[in-house]
């Protein structure tokens, strides 16, 4: 199974269009390994299969890469760590801050951390109304959200002030663009390709107007 799947992560990694070191192959691959043994005795995602792990977590995660700006983030409720962990790995010039509200959720990244030898992350189990800072984050990554809208709400005292909203989405609803409060803009939409995966998926860049 190891050596299938290092063929197929490099097989994805080229029709992206990424170009990483074989360490962080073996990251990610192990971030695979990981997630698998774990989610036996976690249930820390509802995906299975190690090669559909590669695509819906690791890929779908990696294909954002290209459009960050900026040298800290924060991933709120990053789950088992998605898209934080991966992105994480591939961009070792910047940090993350990986928040979610589950401890055995926070145990497993402080385990990958470990385990990986991954140096700028730090995972936080905290609610996001709850967790405040004081400088702000150049980028707050999700795709947790049920919608925009929420994301905006509850994290909107993160981004410093020059800093971009990443909302991960699948279909870009009418309803739910209509929805997104008028103190933010959306700056971009993109629709991303992730290899192997049918089903759409898209990144809205929004601001906060000054």
């Amino acid at each position: 199974m190891t050596s299938e799947l290092k063929q197929l992560l490099s097989s994805y990694l080229q029709q992206s269009g990424l170009s990483i070191t074989e360490q962080q192959q073996q990251q990610l691959l192990g971030l695979v390994a990981m997630l698998n043994k774990w989610n036996k005795a976690y249930n820390l995602t509802s995906v299975r299969d190690p090669k559909q792990m590669l695509i819906r977590h690791i890929m779908d995660s990696l294909v954002v890469s290209p459009y960050l700006k900026g040298e800290l983030f924060i991933d709120v409720g990053t789950g088992p760590g998605f898209p934080g962990l991966p992105l994480a790995i591939i961009n070792p010039d910047k940090e993350f801050v990986l928040l979610d509200s589950l401890g055995k959720r926070i145990r497993f990244q402080k385990q990958v951390q470990f385990e990986l030898g991954i140096h700028n992350i730090i995972s936080v189990e905290n609610r996001v109304e709850d967790y405040t800072v004081e400088h702000g984050f150049d980028g707050v990554l999700s795709r947790a959200f049920a919608s925009v809208k929420d994301m905006l709400d509850w994290c909107k005292h993160l981004p410093n002030t020059d800093g971009v909203f990443y909302a991960l989405k699948g279909q870009l609803l009418e309803e739910e663009m209509q929805q997104i409060p008028q103190e933010f803009t959306v700056i971009d939409t993109i629709e991303l390709k992730v290899p192997n995966l049918i089903e759409q998926r898209h990144l809205l860049k929004l601001v906060k107007n000054k």
